[in-house]
């Protein structure tokens, strides 16, 4: 992955790691909310993972806010 590439998923996933913590969510819980993995939402957080825009589209709506929050940074 290019350096630019995981600069950009580093902040997403610091990005929606905010939006969890402010909605007082766990990564388990955000995890069993939308039936995935626990540690596929610390891969994200972190920038090890490219999520799918279906998976930022369902932890948009369990954190209950509009998926483009998530680039706001």
């Amino acid at each position: 992955m290019k350096s630019k590439d995981g600069q950009f998923l580093l902040k997403l996933g610091q990005k929606i790691k905010s939006v969890r913590k402010l909605k007082k969510l766990s990564q388990e819980a955000l995890a069993e909310k939308i039936n995935i993995h626990p540690t596929t939402i610390g891969r994200i957080e972190t920038g090890k993972l490219n999520a799918s825009t279906l998976m930022l589209y369902c932890i948009a709506d369990v954190l209950e806010v509009n998926p483009k929050e998530f680039f706001d940074f």
